[in-house]
C-alpha cells in the first residue's frame, strides 16, 4: 500500500516536470468537463463551466510561466555558450602569451649569453696590446725575419762554397794518391829491371 503510494507520487513528480501541478490541473479539467457534460441543472453547469475556465486560466498561466522559463533557459544556454567561447578564447590567448613569453625568455637568455661572451672577449682583448703596438711588433719581427733570411742565404752560400772546395780537395787527394801509386809502380819496375840487369852482368 505505502509502496504503491510512493510509486504513484514518484511517477506524478516525473510526469509533472518541476512540480507545478500541471498534471493535476489537467485531471481536474477533465473531471470538470465530465461533470459539466453530466450536469443536471443550468446552475450546476455554469459552476462547472467557471471551474473549467479557472482551471484553463491556471493551465495557461502555468504554460506561459513554463515558456518564460524555457526562453530564460535558452538565453542562459546562449550566455553560457558565449562565456564558454570567451573562456576558450581567453585560454587560447593565454597559451599564445605563454608561448610568446617563452620565446622572449629564450631570446633574453641568448642575449645574456652573448653579453657574457662579449665581456669575456673584451677582457681577453684588454690583456693584449693595441693594434698600433701589434703592427710595430709585426714590423720588427718582419725585419728580424728578413735579417735571418739574409744570414741563412750567406750560410748556405758559404756551405756551398765549402762543399765545392771539399770536392776539389777530394779530387786533388784522389789524383795525388793515383800519382803516388803510379810512382810506386814505376819505382818497383825500375828496381826489378836493375836487379835483372845486375844478374845478367854477373853471368
Amino acid at each position: 500500500g505505502s509502496f504503491s503510494s510512493d510509486e504513484v507520487i514518484r511517477k506524478r513528480l516525473l510526469i509533472d516536470g518541476d512540480g507545478a501541478g500541471d498534471d493535476r490541473r489537467i485531471n481536474l479539467l477533465v473531471k470538470s468537463f465530465i461533470k459539466w457534460c453530466n450536469s443536471g441543472s443550468q446552475e450546476e453547469g455554469y459552476t462547472q463551466y467557471q471551474r473549467m475556465l479557472s482551471t484553463l486560466s491556471q493551465c495557461e498561466f502555468s504554460m506561459g510561466k513554463t515558456l518564460l522559463v524555457y526562453d530564460m533557459n535558452l538565453r542562459e544556454m546562449e550566455n553560457y555558450e558565449k562565456i564558454y567561447k570567451d573562456i576558450e578564447n581567453s585560454i587560447a590567448a593565454a597559451h599564445e602569451k605563454i608561448s610568446e613569453c617563452k620565446k622572449q625568455i629564450l631570446q633574453a637568455k641568448r642575449i645574456r649569453k652573448n653579453r657574457q661572451e662579449y665581456d669575456a672577449l673584451a677582457k681577453v682583448i684588454q690583456h693584449h696590446p693595441d693594434r698600433h703596438e701589434t703592427l710595430k711588433q709585426l714590423e720588427a719581427l718582419g725585419k728580424e725575419l728578413q735579417n735571418l733570411s739574409h744570414i741563412k742565404e750567406n750560410v748556405e752560400d758559404k756551405l756551398e762554397l765549402r762543399r765545392k772546395q771539399f770536392h776539389v780537395l777530394l779530387s786533388t787527394i784522389h789524383e795525388l794518391q793515383q800519382t803516388l801509386e803510379n810512382d810506386e809502380k814505376l819505382s818497383e819496375a825500375e828496381e826489378s829491371q836493375e836487379t835483372q840487369m845486375e844478374a845478367e852482368a854477373k853471368q
